[in-house]
């Protein structure tokens, strides 16, 4: 019988203890709470007035213990440190089941979107009366023309096409709008443009009407030179 209340309180306090080293540190009040249950018993074995006297050692015993050899939470993420693969995490940062904050998602990489095809509608080169002769306030609207062609790229094709209105014959509008856009493009290459980027320079005379030649606003929207550039 004497062996049995000598043992069982090392097998009590033993289990107490192991149990403890299993928690974390702040469950140390967990461990107190037990160990005094446990230390009340073995003190009552003993006599009752020893049953305080147990309490208090063995749950003082267990919480010290607990805080010793608990596992911790350093970074306050609420996984113990014994399973946490990324200690140091910032307070208030979600983290998964082992302790790390989830993947950032990849960035969104967005492609530049290359217009294949445009078309610049030149309506503002009005050229001297009946001739494809360029004018001084001509040269400096075709002037922005050549710097927004130069920053094309070297492959870029432009295809030149002069227009008309219906006033004239046939015969002649078609005529007058070749030598127009063959006007155009000589300045645009004076200007810096290459001439290799040129595929095509044709007049269309009054075949391409956009508007009503029957109203002034109609014929001037249908005097036009339209480059077009395919990338």
């Amino acid at each position: 019988m004497s062996i049995v209340r000598t043992a069982l309180p090392l097998v009590l306090l033993t289990s107490v203890l192991t149990g403890c080293a299993g928690l974390q540190k702040t469950d140390w009040p967990t461990c107190a709470a037990v160990g005094g249950v446990v230390g009340a018993g073995l003190g009552a074995t003993e006599s009752s007035s020893w049953a305080g006297y147990g309490a208090l050692i063995v749950g003082g015993t267990a919480a010290a213990y607990c805080w010793v050899h608990g596992d911790g939470d350093e970074d306050g993420d609420g996984v113990p440190d014994s399973r946490d693969k990324c200690p140091g995490t910032p307070h208030g940062v979600k983290v998964d089941a082992d302790g790390c904050p989830p993947p950032a998602p990849a960035p969104v990489v967005e492609e530049a979107v290359v217009v294949k095809e445009e078309t610049i509608v030149i309506r503002d080169v009005h050229f001297q009366f009946d001739k494809a002769t360029l004018t001084e306030s001509d040269k400096q609207v075709l002037d922005k023309i050549a710097t927004r062609l130069k920053a094309e790229a070297p492959t870029a094709r432009l295809t030149v096409t002069g227009h008309t209105d219906s006033v004239g014959s046939d015969t002649y509008n078609q005529k007058l709008s070749d030598k127009r856009a063959h006007s155009v493009v000589e300045y645009l290459i004076h200007e810096g443009v290459p001439r290799s980027n040129f595929v095509s320079v044709t007049g269309a005379g009054e075949s391409q009407p956009v508007a009503d030649n029957k109203t002034a606003d109609g014929r001037a929207q249908n005097r036009r030179t339209e480059i077009k550039i395919n990338r």
